[in-house]
């Protein structure tokens, strides 16, 4: 059996999944964590269930948006191949028929709650908030995870696809988490760590001379930096226990398919090589990037405001091995896929001078992403 082919027999067989461009590791055989419990605590248990675990055990998965809420993090043995995960034309099914969609909240009812937030802002409440709204689609037949994680690497190659099953796979309503995230929370490496938060976002022109003058007046918008700028300190903040040195060059352009980003490559030597990958993720989420500045305020905000359940959307997706070192990436350009229903997920920062109008048109263009995979056009 050929590599691809044995990819997509275990994610049908429920294995967690993350592929990039250099390679694909599959988690095989998981088992849960701690069952049931938050995402903070499976977070502080990981290190402690890997201690003395044999090479190649990890702890995989998802930790939700707010780390009370239940944690999808399981024990399982890895395997990682080079190259991005594809599956060949004999593991696709045809394409799923969508019957009905129903954005929650409608677009226009997503630009009210941004004018609420914007003067909760006013009122010096929280300087920067992330609203998220979502769509959800119901098919006639059920969605395939495979054939959606195969689409969301072919058509994102910059970016991390994923797979977690949030319940037990072998419940055929099983929800699982699948994207294709732009976003590196942190990688750690012994000492090294390398984060990429990304905030302040416009949308891609299929014109090329529009398209530039869009990345140009990103890269140039004072709005979109004192955005990015909250997550960028925010983060420094956080590592400052954990890190002798950390380094935070300029903003640069990083482009998806769907979306122009604000990105800041942000690396750090840690002061204590105890200091494992799951750490920094309790220490370090949710970031401005998810969820605002100050943090204790964003999240009242978003709980009052949103009326949205985000379960893992927004969340920490990753793994951790045996020593310590770890990948994370911000669960964003999501959807939660049960049988035949797919719930697409977007967000977006709101800070003084954003503008409700180009709030909705900023987060469908961020939908795109999962939409084009699951309705090729």
């Amino acid at each position: 059996m050929s590599e691809p082919e044995a990819a997509a027999l275990a994610v049908r067989a429920g294995a967690t999944v993350f592929s990039n461009e250099k390679s694909t590791l599959v988690q095989t055989g998981p088992r849960p964590l701690v069952p049931g419990a938050s995402g903070l605590e499976q977070l502080r248990r990981t290190t402690a269930a890997l201690e003395g675990a044999p090479v190649g055990l990890i702890a995989a998965g998802a930790v939700p948006f707010d780390l009370r809420g239940p944690g999808a993090l399981r024990l399982g043995t890895s395997a990682s191949t080079p190259g991005p995960l594809h599956l060949p034309p004999a593991t696709r099914r045809r394409q799923v028929t969508v019957a009905r969609s129903r954005p929650r909240p409608a677009p226009s009812g997503y630009a009210d709650a941004v004018r609420t937030a914007l003067a909760r802002i006013a009122d010096g409440e929280v300087a920067k908030v992330v609203l998220a709204r979502t769509l959800e689609l119901e098919a006639l037949d059920d969605w395939s995870v495979p054939d959606l994680v195969a689409e969301l690497v072919t058509r994102n190659p910059g970016a991390t696809a994923l797979a977690v099953p949030l319940d037990d796979p072998d419940d055929p309503r099983a929800r699982w988490l699948v994207g294709a995230s732009p976003e590196l929370l942190l990688r750690r490496r012994g000492p090294s760590v390398l984060l990429r938060p990304l905030a302040g976002s416009a949308p891609r022109s299929p014109e090329p001379d529009e398209d530039i003058r869009r990345a140009d007046a990103l890269l140039a918008s004072d709005k979109d930096r004192r955005e990015h700028a909250f997550v960028v300190d925010a983060i420094v903040e956080a590592l400052q226990p954990f890190c002798r040195t950390i380094t935070t060059p300029e903003p640069e352009l990083v482009a998806t398919p769907a979306v122009w980003h604000l990105a800041t490559r942000i690396t750090a030597l840690l002061t204590d090589t105890g200091t494992t990958s799951v750490d920094l993720v309790a220490a370090l989420h949710p970031t401005p990037a998810v969820g605002g500045s100050p943090r204790p305020a964003a999240m009242r905000v978003i709980d009052e405001v949103e009326g949205l359940d985000r379960g893992c959307y927004a969340g920490a997706v990753g793994w951790q091995d045996v020593h310590g070192d770890g990948e994370w990436v911000v669960a964003v350009r999501c959807a939660e896929v049960s049988g035949r229903r797919l719930r697409v997920f977007a967000g977006a920062g709101i800070v003084a001078g954003s503008d409700p109008d180009a709030e909705v048109a900023e987060t469908a263009a961020k939908m795109r992403t999962v939409l084009d995979s699951a309705i090729p056009r």
